[in-house]
């Protein structure tokens, strides 16, 4: 965050800057229009306010933005914006949930708070401990990996394992039979993009159980949480609690989504072929996708009563 602040346009946007230079501005205009009338100021010229508010700002730009008192005060004022814009945004995020998921996600929100005021109800301090305040970091990776599901969920609706394989005998079958070389490599493309959707497709179905999975476990130790605050002989008790072996696996969780979400790069040949076309050959149904159960809610795509066909199936 640091190394993205400019400390100096930080300086001149500071109020005390602001008021110096409007101070120095209305000595000026004093100067200029009421000061002959003062016998003591008739000496003072326009241009003595302007030249002492120059000087000023310039002693000010090059020293105050490179102490390192106000870098402190310029980090942690950018840090706190970054944290409430976060926390805007993913409220924005959770309101465009549809209602199983947002119930899931303030239920896990209520117990985060829950557990904060029980401890400290229980244990009589002001002040949580840095263990017990990384709930936050998790229920902010649970409304992240729940929006993660979501999307891929609502991708999978727009695809169809039956019909990719339908259109990769498809592509073998015009391979055997084709013309000519040329109409063949192009086949052969389409067979290799085809293989390269279905890699993806299951890519995805294996993530998505990744994530259902992870997102389980976060409800199932806050629940644990709750319980050992509740039932704790003593403050110390929670520390035997492995907070950092969830937050391990949250980390791996989300590296595996960035590894099953490649971006292919198509070659010369690729990029020739999606040019000379408008459209990839083959149908496109729309199917359910799967679902899950979340802290007793469950989430499912609601099947569609007769899927849309775009192209017969061979």
């Amino acid at each position: 965050m640091a190394e993205n602040v400019s400390y100096v346009k930080e300086a001149i946007k500071e109020p005390l800057n602001i008021w110096m230079m409007v101070i120095f501005v209305a000595m000026a205009v004093f100067a200029a229009t009421a000061a002959r009338d003062f016998s003591l100021l008739a000496w003072l010229a326009p241009w003595i306010p302007l030249a002492a508010g120059g000087a000023f700002e310039a002693l000010y730009l090059s020293t105050v933005p490179n102490t390192p008192g106000y870098k402190r005060l310029v980090d942690q004022r950018s840090r706190r914006r970054a944290l409430a814009d976060r926390g805007r945004r993913r409220e924005e995020l959770i309101k465009s949930f549809d209602p199983r998921e947002r119930e899931a996600v303030e239920y896990l929100r209520w117990m985060k708070n829950q557990i904060y005021q029980n401890y400290q109800k229980f244990t009589a301090v002001t002040d949580l401990p840095e263990r017990i305040q990384t709930l936050d970091v998790y229920w902010e990776s649970y409304v992240d990996l729940l929006d993660t599901y979501r999307r891929r969920k609502n991708h999978m609706r727009s695809i169809n394992r039956q019909t990719i394989q339908n259109q990769m005998q498809q592509a073998e079958r015009s391979i055997a039979n084709a013309p000519d070389d040329d109409t063949r490599r192009l086949y052969e493309t389409n067979l290799e993009f085809l293989q390269k959707r279905l890699n993806t497709y299951n890519d995805i179905e294996r993530s998505m159980k990744r994530v259902e999975a992870q997102l389980q476990s976060i409800e199932s130790f806050f629940g644990l949480v709750n319980d050992q605050v509740i039932t704790m002989p003593t403050p110390e008790h929670i520390s035997s609690l492995d907070f950092e072996s969830l937050l391990s696996s949250i980390e791996l969780t989300k590296e595996i989504l960035d590894e099953t979400a490649p971006i292919h790069k198509p070659n010369g040949h690729e990029r020739a072929l999606i040019a000379g076309r408008s459209a990839p050959d083959g149908a496109k149904t729309i199917a359910s996708g799967p679902g899950f159960r979340v802290q007793g809610f469950e989430f499912r795509v609601n099947p569609k009563p007769k899927p849309q066909t775009l192209n017969p199936e061979p």
